[in-house]
């Protein structure tokens, strides 16, 4: 047993690391809810001030991230490897700048519409942000969730290929169907930046998923 597993047997219930991800993972859901709305909006005032509101999001999740390399720089006694809630919040903190960036493209490239794949991309996105927030609310009593655990495992990757499928099918329907070029390039973007979000809160689960090897 590592010494970090062995001492944390002894030391008292975590009260820094667990809430700190959970709010990392609130914020992520909060981001993917708006980044929904954004895609589902056909008014040019209320996507900008979703972008803006998106934004925030993205701001407050560096702060909370900020404050979890801080907290792992002060703290000797983690509740699990300190080495897996770096790579946790990383991800975490990477999957909202990815939302962000998708709604940028939005803000900054302003298309004449937004194809049928975008707001299901977007729902796909939101749908798996809330398999992680769930996954880490019950980090903190692994060994008797285990079970509801890996499901929310299941349910991020399989998520991700759903993506997967919806963004090959709008990239197809995408060229057949659009004859402005350079719509079509902006189109294209888009829909690449959802797809990339979905891929990176699958990364998020497949550290939840090491996490879960280690620890249940």
């Amino acid at each position: 047993m590592k010494i970090n597993n062995l001492l944390s047997v002894f030391a008292p219930k975590d009260v820094k690391f667990l809430p700190l991800l959970n709010e990392a993972s609130e914020v992520l859901t909060n981001s993917a809810e708006l980044l929904k709305q954004l895609f589902e909006s056909q008014e040019e005032v209320v996507r900008t001030d979703l972008c803006k509101q998106i934004k925030n999001e993205e701001l407050k999740g560096d702060k909370v991230t900020g404050r979890v390399f801080k907290a792992l720089n002060e703290t000797f006694i983690t509740p699990f490897d300190r080495e897996d809630i770096y790579e946790l919040t990383e991800e975490i903190d990477d999957s909202i700048d990815a939302i962000n960036r998708a709604a940028h493209k939005v803000l900054l490239y302003d298309p004449h519409r937004l194809p049928s794949c975008t707001a299901i991309l977007s729902d796909i996105v939101r749908e798996a942000t809330i398999e992680v927030r769930s996954a880490v609310g019950e980090l903190s009593n692994l060994k008797k969730t285990d079970d509801q655990f890996r499901k929310h495992c299941r349910e991020i990757k399989q998520l991700e290929e759903k993506a997967d499928g919806v963004y090959e099918e709008g990239i197809i329907t995408l060229f057949k169907e659009e004859k402005d070029i350079l719509e079509l390039i902006k189109l294209k973007e888009i829909i690449q930046e959802l797809e990339k979000s979905a891929n990176k809160i699958n990364n998020i689960g497949k550290v939840l998923k090491a996490i879960l090897v280690k620890y249940a």
